[in-house]
């Protein structure tokens, strides 16, 4: 058991909740998850039930502290992080009326109508898209169902469960197509557009602020003594690269996960006018120029499961035994959409190039490439728009594939950084809890304290030119299917 206080970060994800506790220092003494499952009840829903996140909190905690060998009292401070872009309406107890519509789900495409795309991008900074918030709560006010008090995204809901306070970061809020980069506050104008007050969104904070205390009900979900405070929290785009130790320009952050996040630090909001990024507030002062994903890590459980394969580490050896370029299989990674080269809802993941001669390995390893290829879409992009990237900081569970890892140095020219804490979202939320409660002076000190280790892999030259033809192949390709995709390009179909 540790001398001194205890900090819990918890990290709400699509397919579990994940808890660690680490020492004042931040280092990580003990982890856990429970896991659960989204659910699509049509073809372009995805769903889940608020309920999950609760009743998995205090099982996690509980095994992460039985791990870390600290007790409940031990715990000073509480940071929440999660999935971003999910919509859950709530009554005025803060009780769910309904399942969270998720960040998969595109119902809402039918609630973009109407709303300029040029508004949003010069105010917001964002692509007009059917996952964003303001796009939920618009179609969910059609429907003509129970009237919401207010409405959340999945870190807002827990910490208000927790603490009784309906707030979020200025990194979550720049997410839901409501959110002015320039007023740093909701926008009116925006507001306006889709009908929505500011009384139905939570309030705007510092991610690194004290949220609130434990309350009654938030003692007995989490299984910590009331009166613990809670940090305000960010979403897992921001939360996951702050544990990787990001926190100043200059690196890449690629997170691969569920979906695939890449993006880099700036000192200032960018406006792009492809459409290719967006600006998102950060946990520092600078600014997250990102593209929020495609199915990343969830193509490749698609491509294990559809092959009958164990697990992930025999596709990786079956990719292994491929040369780059998958002898002329090229894989397009918008089995949900199409978020790179371009943002189009309409478009579907495809293989071409297939002859009797491909095998599962060859499949397997065009997966690997082709979502390394959009990968180089938005390096490309950042680079033009002047967004410094000297490195990749690969993060997630994609990132123990060391044949990943090398096929992203190879693809880009640029060394690739994978620290000891890969699934570095809880620890993010638990910096983010330090700093509000007083244990840590900045998120600066956080990062180079908790950093820890980091595994650098080369770029090998001999190997750029196939991935080049590869992926000029791959944009071949995407341009050549457009009759197919049956919608327009920006996020709407």
């Amino acid at each position: 058991m540790i001398d001194g206080p205890a900090v819990v970060g918890i990290d709400v994800g699509t397919q579990s909740l994940k808890a660690v506790v680490t020492d004042r220092a931040l280092r990580p003494l003990g982890q856990a998850a429970v896991g659960y499952a989204p659910s699509f009840p049509r073809p372009g829903w995805a769903e889940q039930d608020p309920l999950l996140w609760e009743r998995a909190l205090g099982g996690a905690i509980a095994q992460a502290l039985a791990a870390a060998d600290v007790a409940a009292r031990q715990v000073a401070c509480l940071g929440i992080a999660g999935q971003l872009d999910g919509c859950i309406a709530v009554d005025e107890a803060g009780r769910p009326l309904g399942p969270c519509l998720i960040w998969m789900d595109r119902r809402a495409e039918d609630a973009l109508e109407g709303i300029d795309p040029a508004l949003l991008r010069e105010r917001a900074g964002q692509v007009l898209d059917a996952g964003h918030l303001a796009a939920k709560i618009r179609w969910l006010k059609r429907q003509g169902g129970p009237v919401a008090a207010r409405y959340h995204q999945p870190v807002s809901y827990v910490v208000s469960r927790l603490t009784g306070a309906a707030v979020f970061d200025h990194g979550v809020a720049s997410t839901t197509m409501l959110y002015g980069l320039h007023a740093q506050d909701y926008d009116d104008a925006l507001l306006a557009a889709f009908g929505i007050d500011r009384e139905e969104l939570p309030a705007i904070a510092g991610a690194a602020s004290v949220a609130g205390a434990l309350n009654a009900d938030g003692a007995r979900l989490s299984g910590l003594p009331q009166g613990v405070p809670v940090a305000v929290g960010t979403g897992d785009d921001f939360s996951t690269p702050l544990g990787g130790g990001l926190v100043a320009p200059g690196r890449l952050a690629c997170v691969l996960g569920t979906a695939e996040v890449v993006g880099a630090l700036h000192p200032a909001p960018l406006i792009d006018q492809k459409g290719l990024v967006e600006t998102h507030g950060y946990v520092t002062d600078s600014y997250f120029i990102e593209n929020p994903g495609w199915l990343s890590g969830g193509a490749l459980a698609w491509l294990r499961d559809t092959c009958r394969l164990r697990d992930f580490a025999e596709l990786d050896a079956l990719a292994a035994g491929v040369p780059p370029g998958a002898e002329g299989l090229t894989f397009l990674p918008a089995l949900s959409g199409a978020m790179a080269p371009e943002w189009i809802a309409a478009a579907r993941g495809c293989f071409y190039g297939l002859t009797p001669a491909h095998g599962a390995g060859h499949l397997a390893r065009a997966v690997l490439e082709g979502c390394a290829f959009a990968m180089r879409d938005v390096l490309e992009r950042l680079a033009a728009l002047g967004v410094a990237t000297e490195a990749i900081l690969l993060l997630g569970g994609g990132a123990r594939s060391r044949l990943w890892a090398q096929i992203r140095a190879d693809l880009s020219g640029l060394p690739i950084e994978v620290p000891d804490v890969i699934d570095a979202s809880p620890l993010g939320a638990a910096m983010l809890a330090a700093v509000a409660a007083g244990l840590q002076p900045d998120l600066a000190r956080c990062a180079a304290g908790a950093a820890g280790a980091v595994t650098t892999i080369g770029p090998d030259p001999a190997a750029r030119a196939a991935y080049d033809h590869a992926y000029g192949r791959y944009r071949l390709l995407f341009d050549a299917l457009r009759p197919l995709y049956g919608g327009a390009a920006g996020g709407t179909t």
